[in-house]
């Protein structure tokens, strides 16, 4: 089971301790065992937590890098929670022996937040050598602002992305998306620690402001409407062909470093990685004023059975 993957858990008592095992034989896998006692402790509360008081499904898996794992707790609530007020003197006592919660997390990490996606919350917490005697790390807020896209003007190309396949996209989507978020979090969380994370964070922002809204509009439409293949038409600016042709290198590095457990997040499956090299090479062949070319690949349906789409 590779590090980066995650356990389903059950609406149950038993959840919490399921999450406590799965932890524990991560840690060693790490070779941390020196985070075990925390991160049992602090993914204990989170379950809990996400089982009295969110919906289901509950996830828990791990992310990060080796040298600072992440450990996320999964609910399919959009509900942030609330962080606990800063405890001092006798009420530590009293927390250690009743109602533990949120506050508890924060003793046993050294980093700690939550992620409010579309349709799910992630909290999330790195586990602490040893646990605060006092109040415990901050509570960071991790929160995606949608970069506005680039302005058009009379020198835009319009590019055609045809019988794009849908399904295998969205995947890929999904797989871009927790990249983007596992460099934002280490810039936030490990600037000083990880400075090229910052960069890169920059970077991605800088790639999806290429991408015009009616892009992501024509997809989400495609994806509503239960196509297996779309042909997309929308214009760029021709600025942005360098820009592509870096990106392409730069998800090979970023799918070493998965591999490599230097990010403990999933690299892209070779069918995603076919498909967004196609991608990129269309843009930046269009661009460049070349033809069209259709996708053809793992699946294998030919490019007339796509539908339109815009």
């Amino acid at each position: 089971m590779p590090l980066s993957s995650e356990l389903t858990l059950a609406s149950s008592p038993r959840a919490a301790a399921d999450a406590r095992r799965w932890v524990s034989d991560v840690c060693h896998r790490l070779e941390r065992p020196d985070l075990v006692e925390c991160a049992e402790l602090g993914v204990s509360e989170l379950v809990a937590n996400a089982v009295l008081h969110a919906s289901a499904p509950f996830r828990v898996r791990v992310r990060g890098t080796a040298s600072h794992p992440r450990i996320e707790v999964i609910d399919g609530s959009t509900s942030p929670p609330v962080p606990p007020a800063p405890l001092v003197g006798d009420n530590l006592d009293l927390l250690l022996t009743f109602g533990r919660g949120l506050a508890m997390v924060a003793q046993c990490a050294v980093a700690w937040g939550a992620t409010i996606e579309a349709d799910s919350k992630i909290v999330w917490f790195e586990p602490a050598a040893q646990m605060s005697d006092e109040g415990g790390a901050e509570w960071v807020i991790d929160s995606h602002d949608q970069p506005g896209p680039e302005p058009i003007n009379d020198d835009a190309v319009e590019v055609r992305l045809l019988a794009l396949e849908v399904p295998l996209y969205s995947s890929l989507a999904r797989q871009y998306h927790e990249l983007r978020r596992e460099l934002r979090l280490l810039s936030l969380s490990h600037q000083s620690d990880y400075p090229l994370a910052g960069d890169l964070t920059s970077m991605f922002a800088n790639f999806e402001r290429q991408f015009p809204a009616t892009f992501g509009d024509q997809v989400r439409a495609a994806e509503t409407g239960g196509l297996r293949r779309v042909d997309l038409t929308f214009s760029m600016m021709p600025e942005a062909s360098p820009i592509f042709v870096t990106m392409t290198e730069m998800f090979d590095v970023a799918d070493a470093f998965c591999r490599a457990e230097r990010l403990l997040s999933l690299a892209r499956t070779p069918a995603q990685r076919s498909l967004q090299n196609w991608l990129l090479g269309e843009l930046v062949h269009q661009l460049g004023g070349a033809t069209a070319q259709p996708w053809s690949g793992p699946s294998g349906a030919s490019a007339s059975s796509a539908s339109q789409v815009g």
